[in-house]
């Protein structure tokens, strides 16, 4: 019996671990247990005599609402993204972000009052990002340049934690999240065809064989680009896996074939290192029994490649050896790394501000080229704990949920998006340790993205997404290990 999906525009649940018994429908419990598994084997599930654990059976259930607030939020986005301002300048064109991030938290703020009775829901990552916020706003006073930190504080950063709220509290749907997703791969697709068009014309205009971004803003350096470009990639293939409809797989392959050429014509050595890890992140969790087949055929296909193209495996390799680099930017970055480490040694409590850096510490004026020394410099050990469980904390989850949902035929659009985020997030990680973007958008969409899908899980499931401690090898019992041999899924 196929599950059939919610057409309102809300999750009902049940808060009970019980099955559910809608008719019509089937819980991932239910999905366990007609695969043959006993009710110890499904999470959340009770045998007769245990004690329920509150944390692992309460769900979160969400209510119907926030629709105008969602609206204004893909306006926002759609803002963010096309960025109006930079190719068609006037004071509307100038002001459009502000007026519309305004009118979103205009909007969500009664919505959200009156539906929780509070401003915001409070999983792990609110408050995580809050006590980032803190720290940076803590660090003002003692910066180097006060009105520069506070200049760097209250502009897109402050903004960037104000929407990461407003997203999760308003997308209630797997349509709205399915939405936001969308529109990052159409925008993923629009800057691909961009710099495969630059290259049709020989319009490399960085240092003369580089594919330039878009625009001023979060797309106008290549290397930040091609780090979006990365964590777009892992969700196009995720669709991709997720998807019944044939017509659906071409475009979603198509998108993220695009956006592989989009970071390849970069040259960002970042973006390229980023993309083959996310990318055999992703292939290591999806094909679990022919992993070793796809790690091969990956490096085969990565060494023909670099073969093929010798200027290409020159800039890779220039990340070891900085004389290969004509223009010295591998050796300014290497320089740069190590400053930037001797100012966070040096600045341990709060940092020497948000932004003071590049004009007050750097070698050559430039920033960091380095998100965790970035936020460690600026902002202080503290802010960077705050930075990294911010990014690690969902990236946990989601493989607890990816657990879950491993096997479940009619829960494989959780397993995969999971799986696909997870990638995506890893892809940041590996890409920001080339680039400072730690106060830029990118982070916070993608964690965004993977508490929403944690609360659409939980709202379904009825219960809590814990992480749980998977058994050592010595404590794994015969039954559990001949379980394994025959490919059932136990953890």
């Amino acid at each position: 019996m196929q599950r059939r999906r919610q057409k309102k525009d809300y999750q009902p649940v049940r808060r009970s671990d019980r099955a559910s018994a809608r008719t019509g429908e089937r819980t991932i419990a239910e999905d366990r247990l007609a695969e043959g598994g006993s009710a110890a084997d499904v999470p959340g599930t009770r045998q007769r005599g245990e004690t329920s654990d509150p944390k692992k059976t309460a769900g979160t259930f969400l209510k119907r609402g926030h629709a105008f607030s969602y609206a204004a939020l893909v306006l926002f986005t759609i803002i963010l993204y096309a960025r109006p301002a930079e190719f068609y300048p006037s004071p509307l064109t100038a002001s459009i972000a502000l007026v519309v991030g305004i009118l979103t938290l205009a909007v969500f703020v009664p919505s959200q009052l009156s539906l929780e009775g509070s401003l915001t829901t409070r999983p792990r990552e609110v408050s995580l990002v809050f006590l980032f916020c803190l720290t940076g706003l803590l660090s003002i006073p003692l910066a180097i340049d006060p009105a520069k930190a506070w200049h760097e504080f209250s502009d897109t950063f402050v903004r960037c934690i104000v929407i990461f709220v407003v997203l999760i509290n308003v997308v209630r749907t797997e349509r709205r999240l399915n939405g936001l997703l969308l529109l990052a791969l159409a925008t993923g697709i629009w800057l691909s065809l961009g710099a495969i068009n630059d290259y049709r014309l020989g319009l490399m205009t960085v240092e003369g064989y580089r594919a330039g971004g878009r625009g001023g803003g979060i797309f106008g350096n290549s290397n930040d680009m091609a780090l979006f470009l990365v964590t777009i990639v892992p969700i196009a293939i995720a669709l991709l896996l997720g998807s019944r409809s044939l017509a659906r797989k071409f475009l979603f392959g198509g998108a993220a074939i695009l956006m592989v050429a989009g970071i390849v014509l970069t040259y960002s050595r970042g973006g390229f290192i980023g993309l083959l890890v996310a990318l055999g992140f992703l292939a290591w969790r999806v094909g679990r029994r022919r992993r070793v087949e796809i790690l091969v055929a990956g490096f085969v296909m990565v060494a023909v490649f670099l073969a093929l193209m010798p200027s290409y495996a020159l800039r890779l390799a220039s990340i070891l050896i900085p004389s290969l680099d004509p223009v010295g930017s591998s050796e300014a970055r290497s320089g740069e790394l190590l400053r930037s480490l001797y100012v966070a040694i040096r600045h341990p409590l709060l940092g020497i501000g948000m932004g003071n850096y590049a004009p007050e510490m750097s070698y050559r004026g430039l920033v960091t080229h380095n998100s965790y020394t970035q936020v460690a410099a600026e902002m202080g050990a503290a802010a960077l704990v705050c930075y990294t469980m911010f990014i690690v904390t969902p990236l946990k989850k989601l493989g607890q949920i990816a657990r879950e949902t491993f096997g479940a035929n009619a829960n494989s659009h959780f397993y995969y998006l999971a799986v696909g985020l997870q990638a995506s997030l890893v892809g940041y990680m590996v890409c920001s340790f080339f680039a400072s973007v730690a106060y830029l958008w990118y982070v916070y969409y993608l964690v965004g993205y993977a508490v929403c899908l944690r609360r659409l899980y939980e709202s379904e499931t009825g219960k809590a997404v814990v992480v749980e401690k998977r058994p050592k090898q010595s404590e794994i019992s015969f039954p559990a290990a001949l379980d394994h041999n025959r490919g059932v899924a136990t953890s």
